[in-house]
């Protein structure tokens, strides 16, 4: 077992793995910018390390400055976290050559599964079912419409490269597919430095279904349930739970069955997440995959009663899963809320220092945070200040949990998307279930 880890992260997420490290009995160096100093990942780790000014490129983002780090205090592993480097397969290549063990995938499965078009071959000839599309990457205008009249409109053009929305556009016809084809490849140019793009037949009314995967250095995968993730604004996820409504028995070990199964054809190990879209009908495609600890994996965790962040510990210390399929347990429903320091109403980031704060406590309620009383939130970072989880026997039960918790947290000084959550809540479609990725245009219009 390693005996320090490196946080290459900040925020909840730096202190979620703070936590798994301590009971792990693993000690760790939190590498922080100048904005995040009086940061809780800062407080509680046991070695800091300032790497930079503000600016994500200049600190977060800085390889050279955070192998030095790691180098100065001479730990054993790097731990990415989510966002940031933690997808980056350069990152974890230098890692190697340094002789630090990062802990997630390898390099090649980071990069395999990175460039969507890739990724989506790779699942193909895996056996897993994807969307109609292209086999490739679009490099002309004309192929594109080539290509959209082969599919069927309406299609979706997106960036190989693409997440969080960045890079995608949905065409109804041929004239909208034009503009489309450059808007989304200017887009991708910006956003990562790779306007590559591809097409593939857009489902309107789908289910975002993603299934949370583990696999170890020795061929053994588990799949360990299905995340619904359909509440979401602009592709960026509000509201996840495990497991989903519109999932049953039969279909859950299908599709934990494809992609176990994806897993061990590519040979992946450590913490992975396969994403689906889901048909009205059931049917469900292949649409990326996430290399690393997803936002939402608490929901995962309370209903296997388990724990992912120590598993990639482990797992990256050479370990092998201490679980089988068969002896993994679902008890429950989890719910996750994701509290963002926005105007709940535009949606626009609220920075700025916290004045009064109180979390939300009792049965069945956990919070993810790296928050507190007189905390300034920057401006330089994405905006999730908090995560709030509730687990129950009933997912019905889950959501009187949630509606409670909620009622109950005090974040003042700033603005929260408290009320967009407690909204959707008393939603009665949401409370019955019927939900899709369309389902926030109703609060949106």
């Amino acid at each position: 077992m390693f005996k320090k880890i490196l946080i290459a992260n900040r925020g909840e997420i730096a202190c979620r793995v703070i936590w798994a490290c301590r009971e792990l009995g693993i000690k760790t160096v939190a590498v922080h910018s100048e904005a995040d100093r009086d940061s809780l990942h800062v407080r509680f780790a046991d070695e800091a390390i300032c790497i930079g000014p503000a600016p994500s490129p200049k600190s977060y983002l800085n390889i050279p400055q955070i192998i030095s780090a790691a180098e100065i205090t001479n730990v054993d592993a790097i731990h990415p976290g989510y966002g940031f480097l933690s997808e980056n397969a350069h990152f974890a290549e230098v890692c190697r050559e340094c002789n630090i063990t990062f802990i997630g995938p390898s390099p090649n499965a980071i990069r395999m599964m990175g460039d969507k078009s890739e990724a989506k071959r790779t699942m193909k000839a895996a056996g897993v079912p994807v969307t109609p599309g292209s086999d490739g990457l679009i490099e002309y205008e004309e192929e594109a419409v080539k290509e959209a009249e082969r599919i069927g409109y309406p299609v979706l053009i997106k960036a190989t490269a693409g997440g969080g929305g960045r890079g995608m556009r949905i065409a109804n016809n041929r004239q909208e597919l034009t503009s489309a084809y450059q808007t989304a490849r200017a887009e991708a140019e910006v956003a990562f430095k790779n306007s590559g793009v591809y097409i593939e037949k857009y489902i309107a009314n789908p289910r975002h279904i993603e299934v949370q995967v583990l696999g170890d250095n020795y061929g053994n995968v588990i799949h360990m349930g299905e995340r619904e993730c359909s509440v979401q604004r602009r592709h960026q996820k509000l509201i996840e739970e495990s497991p989903s409504p519109a999932v049953s028995y039969e279909l859950r070990q299908e599709m934990g069955r494809v992609a176990v199964e994806a897993c061990k054809r590519i040979g992946y190990s450590n913490a992975g997440t396969i994403e689906f879209l889901m048909d009205e009908d059931g049917s469900f495609y292949f649409m990326e995959m996430n290399t690393r600890i997803q936002v939402e994996h608490p929901v995962t965790e309370l209903v296997t009663v388990s724990d992912l962040v120590a598993a990639q510990i482990r797992i990256a210390a050479g370990e092998k899963l201490t679980e089988s399929q068969d002896e993994l347990m679902f008890v429950g429903h989890a719910i996750e809320c994701r509290i963002n320091a926005e105007d709940p109403v535009t949606f626009t980031p609220s920075p700025g220092r916290i004045t009064s704060l109180n979390l939300p406590t009792g049965p069945g309620v956990r919070v993810d945070t790296a928050i507190y009383n007189g905390y300034f939130v920057p401006p330089h970072y994405d905006s999730l200040i908090a995560k709030v989880i509730v687990h129950s026997r009933t997912r019905e039960r889950a959501i009187a949990r949630m509606r409670r918790a909620l009622e109950a947290m005090v974040v003042e000084g700033i603005k929260t998307t408290i009320p967009m959550h407690l909204k959707i809540l008393n939603d009665p479609d949401f409370q019955s279930g019927n939900i899709s990725t369309r389902f926030m245009e109703r609060f949106m219009s």
